[in-house]
Formats: C-alpha cells, structure tokens, sequence
C-alpha cells in the first residue's frame, strides 16, 4: 500500500473522527463526577460511575469482535456510536443517580468497541512502515482531545443539561468524517481469545504490569475530580486540573518510552513506580490552596501512571512471538478491564469509611506492589537483547490496544 492521498484521507477521517469522540469523552469525565460529587447522591455513587466505564468496556470487549464480524466496521462504528449519544441523553434528563451509573455502564461498551473498530480501520488503512507513527498520532490526538473536553467543560455551567448535549454534539459530528470518507472494508478483527498461560510465560511483568495499570489509570483519571470536586474546588479549577493532567501523559511518557529504548524496560518500569510513589506523597502534602502546584503533581501523577501501561505493553511485545499477537492483545485487553473495573470498585467501598484520599493510598500501594514484584523478576530472566526490541509507541491506558488483534489479520491480507 502507499501512501497514497486516499490513504492519507482515510486515516486523517479516523483520526478527527476519534477526536470529536474525545472531546465529548473530556468533558463527561469531568461533568459527571463533579455533578454527582456536588447533589445529594449518596457517597459511593461517584465511584460507582467510574467502575461502570472499566466494566462496561470490558463487555465491550468480549462482544465487539462479534459484532463487526456479524454486522460489518460501517454499521457497528453507527451501533457504538449510538449507544454514546443515548448515553449522554440518559445523564441529559436531570441528576438520577442510578440512571447516571447505567449511562456510564453503557459509554463503556460503545468507548471499547469504539477502539476496536477504529483501531482495526486504522491499521488497514496504514503502510507497515508508518503504521506506527499513524497510530501513535492517534493515540496523542485522542489524549489531547479528552484535555480539549475538560478545558470545554470549564467554559459552560455545571447546572441544567447543556454538557451530556455539547456530547451529543461532538459524537454526532464524530460519525461524519466516517462517513462521508471512501474508507476501504477491512477485514474482521480476530476473535478475542484469552490464554493467561501463554502471557504469564511470555512475560510476567508485563501481564501483572497491565493488570497494575488498569487500576492505577482508573482510580488516577476516574478519581481525581471527585476528589476535587469534594474540597469545593470551583468547576474552572476542576476543569483545569483535568486538562492539564492529559498533557502530564505527553510530557512523561516519551523521555521515559525512550529511555526504555535504551536500557532495561523492567528498571524504567521500576523508575516510572517510584515516580507515582513520590507524585502521591506530594499529592497528600500540597493542598488545594496551591492549586497550581497541586496540577502539577497530578500531571506527573497521571503521567506516571499511564506510562506503566505502555512500557509494559513494550516488554511484552518484546517477548512475544509474532504469531501470538493476537491472543496477547486479547488477554492484554481483558485483564486490564477487568482490573480497571474491580480496583475502582475496591476504592468505591472503602472510600466512605476512609476518606477521599483512598484513591491516592491506593495508587501508591499498587504502584509499590509492581515495583517490588519487577525487582524481583529482575533476578530471574535477563533482558532482551535491544536489537531484538520493538520501537517504544506513544500508548494511553485510556484508549485500549485492541489494534494486534487487526493486525496480524490486516497483514496476512
């Protein structure tokens, strides 16, 4: 294939596509927290939002591959697009905490067949050459659309239903790049089969290493605004804090996905723990009177954490064979739903009894557990020697690597 201008076209739709898609995401991942965190809902309904997207995603999961094999990439990207438009238009009827929780179950389906459909587009639409630079854009364009929603968030009132409709907005401009784009089929995604054994032999790191990180992101990203929305942080600041913890992504995972080039993954991976450690302390000492500060630290914070998913995805690619990329990606995939749905859930319970900062306790005890467990397994199996590495790739744990399971098929073509 090359790059041709259709080519070009065909990947830009995609691209813009899942960025209108980000930016409704951004702005309801900071409006329904603080909502929910601001009524009369009761303590565990916030926690419970955030553990009904990592839940729903992980349906999405299982039964996306199904559906693009049975009903085809065009009719399912419309299936998933509407399960998000009917999503903000249930949050759209007014505070009702049930209904909310539901809502957010169901974003989840549609986000990860979302990321399932486009990602497989994706790497059928892109030379292997470039492949990996078409997806790392779109890994960075989504990140920096989900900042761009939060930053929107802060310039509309919190009050009536005008955030679940600029949603609706964005998610229904998200379907027309699509469209009304000439975009070549490609073939069906593989099924999603999971084989623990095979991972854990390939590389325990890197398996306990995404199970980590489902639940570091979620309780990071998830938390955060119910936190600050609990210390009646005004919606502008909220709003702020959201924004500038994606660009803490950007800034920390590329030096640290380089050095991971270079050296030992595991030690980085080590290095980018003991970063979320010291971001968490400082997260419990800075109060919300230097909010500057506090935004700061909860960008390397959020950094930090999302860096762990897309090194350990790197080392496990690294001890992989090729031809098992499939039921690697597929159990990748799975076991970071699942975590991201039962920490969070974990957190939901105790946060009542011990307080809004369980979530940075958490976080800082997981990210202790992986560092000690990757010290340990540094002892038993030597590193990959670096012309053998894959190149690192910019990786968000909010946007789930379900392009290997199109890959191998994409290439097979």
């Amino acid at each position: 294939m090359d790059r041709s201008p259709s080519s070009l076209m065909s990947i830009a739709s995609i691209v813009l596509s899942m960025t209108a898609v980000a930016i409704g995401n951004g702005m309801m991942l900071a409006y329904v927290p603080f909502v929910l965190t601001r009524s009369a809902a009761p303590d565990w309904v916030p926690g419970a939002a955030v553990t009904a997207i990592a839940f729903g995603g992980l349906i999405g999961c299982l039964i996306g591959g199904t559906l693009i094999r049975r009903v085809g990439h065009a009719r399912a990207f419309s299936c998933s697009m509407a399960l998000v438009i009917l999503a903000a238009l249930a949050i759209s009827l007014g505070v009702h905490p049930l209904i909310w929780v539901l809502a957010r179950g169901l974003y989840g389906v549609a986000a990860n067949m979302n990321f399932i459909i486009t990602q497989s587009w994706l790497n059928h639409a892109s030379d292997n050459h470039w492949r990996g630079r078409a997806m790392s854009l779109f890994y960075m364009a989504y990140v920096i659309g989900l900042g761009a929603g939060a930053w929107l968030f802060g310039r509309i009132p919190a009050e009536g239903n005008l955030a679940p409709i600029i949603t609706v907005f964005f998610t229904t401009i998200a379907i027309l790049p699509i469209g009304l784009t000439r975009l070549p089929t490609p073939p069906a995604p593989a099924k999603v089969s999971i084989d623990i054994p095979m991972v854990w032999r390939a590389s325990p790191v890197a398996f306990v290493g995404v199970l980590a990180s489902g639940g570091l992101s979620m309780l990071v990203q998830g938390f955060t605004p119910i936190y600050a929305a609990a210390n009646e942080v005004s919606q502008e600041d909220v709003a702020a804090l959201m924004f500038f913890m994606q660009f803490g992504l950007l800034f920390i995972q590329y030096p640290m996905g380089a050095l991971s080039d270079r050296t030992d993954r595991r030690i980085v991976l080590i290095v980018t723990c003991l970063l979320t450690l010291g971001a968490g302390l400082a997260a419990l000492v800075v109060s919300f009177d230097n909010l500057f500060l506090l935004m700061l630290v909860f960008a390397i914070f959020a950094g930090a954490v999302e860096t762990v998913y897309s090194i350990a995805n790197a080392h496990a690619n690294d001890r992989t064979d090729p031809a098992d990329f499939v039921p690697l990606a597929s159990t990748m995939l799975i076991a970071w739903s699942a975590a991201a749905t039962l920490v969070p859930m974990l957190v939901t319970v105790l946060t009542p009894a011990l307080g809004q900062r369980t979530f940075i306790h958490a976080t800082m005890a997981v990210a202790l557990l992986y560092a000690l467990f990757v010290a340990m397994r540094l002892r038993s199996r030597e590193r990959v020697p670096p012309e053998l590495c894959e190149n690192f790739e910019f990786r968000s744990a909010q946007v789930p690597n379900a392009a290997a399971l199109a890959e191998t098929e994409a290439r097979a073509e």
